[in-house]
């Protein structure tokens, strides 16, 4: 079975249709499916739940699906850098779900792993936890969290075989596993493709048999976050 499309947009052909669940990898700038996520937008599908641990930034990422209105609903952990998620949301004009950060990783890798639904103390007495069923367990409560097990998982990975085992590349080894386990259907996009069998078995830290599309992105944007200090003077005092 051939795994390899010559574009993403090719790779999302025929599996992405309106209303649909969706999970996108990524962390920050970090390990965004950048290629796919264009490809989404220009495939003008909407009203999309969108399960990702972030919104990606104003004019990158989700931040373009956002900019075109095509995210009804998000399901995330961290929403803080995106001015336009921000006003949306604010304006009623974007569902939000927040999930801790912890228990989205969980819900997702449950979903991967075919458990409908688990117990966590996470959020208990929160907003978290409205509308969830709760118990106790050897004197502590918990709140009971559903899987999530989206449509279609956008994926970014380092390199693959044409198999589609996936190596991921240092942090971008994020929630990119987890979100192409849950997924119905996973398309990952990669920068490199190589022969089945060139990979050393134990480096492989995703097998091929949650992958369902590859496609290839040689040179991805790869912006980084940068952190910015307050200036101080090196003037001396004149004394």
């Amino acid at each position: 079975m051939n795994k390899i499309y010559p574009s993403a947009a090719a790779a999302l052909e025929g599996i992405v249709h309106d209303g649909q669940l969706l999970a996108v990898g990524g962390f920050g700038l970090c390990g965004i499916p950048e290629a796919l996520i264009d490809a989404l937008r220009d495939s003008a599908v909407k009203d999309l739940t969108v399960i990702s641990n972030n919104a990606g930034v104003d004019g990158f990422g989700l931040g373009k699906l956002l900019e075109t209105r095509q995210i009804k609903r998000m399901i995330s952990s961290y929403v803080g850098e995106n001015k336009e998620f921000e006003r949306q949301y604010l304006a009623g004009e974007l569902e939000l779900e927040f999930t801790p950060q912890g228990t989205l990783a969980e819900k997702l890798r449950a979903g991967g792993a075919g458990i409908p639904a688990f117990f966590t103390r996470t959020g208990y007495g929160t907003l978290v936890a409205e509308g969830k069923e709760t118990r106790e367990f050897d004197g502590h409560m918990y709140v009971m969290e559903r899987a999530l097990v989206p449509d279609v998982s956008l994926v970014k990975a380092w390199k693959a075989d044409k198999s589609g085992n996936l190596i991921f590349r240092r942090t971008a080894r994020n929630f990119n596993p987890a979100v192409a386990m849950a997924g119905r259907i996973t398309v990952v996009e990669v920068e490199e493709i190589v022969e089945t069998g060139t990979f050393d078995p134990d480096a492989v830290h995703l097998p091929g048999i949650y992958v369902s599309r590859l496609v290839l992105n040689a040179h991805p944007e790869k912006r980084i976050e940068k952190r910015t200090l307050t200036e101080t003077s090196t003037k001396k005092a004149v004394v």
